[in-house]
């Protein structure tokens, strides 16, 4: 397993995501592994595993030996200081064998800190100015040639759900019209200003907005309002990413046929990811938009979760057989390596990659 060694390559990544080459290699992509996943991986194969260590150096040099030795070309790094409080409820964590993984957080869809103007008055609004980047800093001075770093933003719907509730939001669109653009217009200040920072780093080569904007069955709320009050914060996001030379990737969970064009064509995203095979399965994603766009991952989550070793490796081969193609795949999971897919599976979909001859 994973015996093929792989040297990054964020040159080649980025030239394929943009289509301009089909890589010599397959490339992989995700959106984050969970800490669990990285202590396994450092345990099997006798990596350093402190992930968590309060030492940055230390914790830094352990997450880059796990993704190097995975075969990823980036790393992810993560501001801290920016905490938005929120309403949640704290509930058991039954998916991991994990002892100290402790409580879960679910969001009150119902309502959430902000009901009216008094509360968005007395939001305390984080200052991207005033988060702490040590993350960042250390990328840019610790990582190994060929290698880059990347980070989330532009969460804003989200953001606007988590602020209002969703059930909230849906109720202010009819009665509180104009809370619901201040709270965008808010929201949307802030994740420009985060991603104007962000982009300023020299080594960070992604700027990946991350925005759940969907369910199974559609849009989460309106297309018209997606695309009146976020998808143009999602453009400002990518045009900065854009000016600094950066490629602005969206992850966004559900079906969203009715938007994909204004992401195509005004948002200018450089690729899509989340591909739900319930949805919509990568290939067929493949099929409708990558002359256009990168598309990325898709090995479906809950296929990985249930299938054999056998049955992933197929799905693979399968998978890389129509999206390898002409450019613009990386091969990753369909959301994002939870601590609940077997690690044997995870891996040997990461090992199969490396196997696949174009």
């Amino acid at each position: 397993m994973l015996e093929k060694k792989i040297q990054p390559d964020f040159v080649s990544f980025r030239d394929t995501v943009l289509r301009k080459k089909q890589s010599f290699r397959v490339h992989y992509v995700e959106l984050f592994l969970d800490g669990e996943v990285q202590k396994a991986v450092a345990r099997r194969f006798n990596l350093p595993g402190e992930i968590d260590s309060p030492d940055l150096n230390t914790k830094m040099s352990a997450r880059l030996a796990i993704h190097q030795f995975l075969g990823y070309d980036m790393i992810r790094a993560y501001p801290s200081g920016y905490d938005w409080p929120l309403k949640r409820t704290p509930a058991p964590d039954t998916t991991s064998d994990e002892k100290n993984r402790g409580e879960r957080y679910w969001q009150d869809e119902h309502r959430g800190p902000i009901s009216d103007w008094s509360d968005f008055e007395k939001y305390p609004w984080p200052d991207p100015e005033k988060a702490d980047f040590s993350e960042f800093d250390w990328c840019e001075k610790n990582l190994p040639e060929g290698m880059a770093f990347y980070a989330l933003t532009a969460h804003i719907l989200e953001y606007v759900t988590w602020l209002l509730g969703y059930e909230g939001l849906c109720l202010a669109l009819f009665d509180q019209p104009d809370l619901v653009d201040a709270v965008f217009e808010k929201v949307g200040e802030n994740q420009v200003a985060l991603t104007r920072r962000l982009a300023s780093y020299n080594r960070l080569g992604v700027v990946w907005g991350s925005d759940d904007m969907g369910f199974k069955g559609g849009c989460l709320i309106s297309p018209k309002v997606l695309i009146e009050k976020a998808l143009p914060w999602h453009r400002k996001c990518a045009e900065i990413a854009h000016q600094f030379g950066k490629m602005y990737f969206l992850h966004s969970c559900g079906k969203l046929d009715d938007i994909m064009e204004v992401l195509i064509d005004q948002v200018k995203i450089d690729a899509k990811h989340s591909w739900e095979d319930a949805i919509m399965p990568v290939t067929e994603g493949k099929k409708r938009w990558g002359h256009r766009i990168g598309i990325l991952g898709g090995i479906d989550v809950s296929f990985l979760c249930q299938a054999t070793e056998k049955q992933v490796r197929q799905r693979v081969r399968e998978t890389l057989k129509v999206c390898l193609p002409g450019g613009g795949y990386c091969l990753g999971t369909g959301n994002s390596v939870a601590n609940y897919i077997p690690l044997e599976n995870y891996l040997a979909m990461l090992d199969e990659g490396r196997r696949y001859l174009q």
